[in-house]
């Protein structure tokens, strides 16, 4: 049998491979570029979005100076906020919906007004 035909080759470089046998890459900078190639589109979406989030959670901590605190979407707006961006959503028993970003929050008012909350710490 022709050594060639059967030599297995690295799965970024295609240099021939030595060692086990279920070995797909010739070196760790191989792996990780393959890998880093192949995830590049999920990654920058993943990345985007938390991103998003962060930044969200940023503003709203900023803005959320303790009990009572609300500010205006436009307030919220001008600041970078992006409404399309949670984590989690809670119901409360009286049916008032809170979106969170992580652990800082906020209520939908009515006139373009929001109540800043955050979530107690366990």
């Amino acid at each position: 049998m022709n050594e060639n035909t059967d030599q297995r080759l690295c799965s970024e470089c295609e240099r021939p491979l030595f060692g086990r046998t279920d070995k797909k890459f010739c070196s760790d900078a191989c792996r990780n570029s393959y890998n880093n190639r192949v995830n590049a589109d999920a990654t920058n979406f993943v990345r985007n979005v938390n991103n998003a989030l962060r930044k969200n959670r940023r503003i709203l901590l900023d803005l959320n100076k303790g009990k009572d605190s609300k500010a205006h979407r436009d307030q919220l707006l001008r600041a970078g906020f992006d409404f399309d961006f949670h984590t989690n959503t809670r119901e409360t028993r009286t049916g008032e919906l809170f979106y969170y970003c992580y652990d800082q929050g906020y209520q939908l008012l009515e006139d373009g007004h929001i109540k800043l909350v955050a979530k107690p710490s366990d």
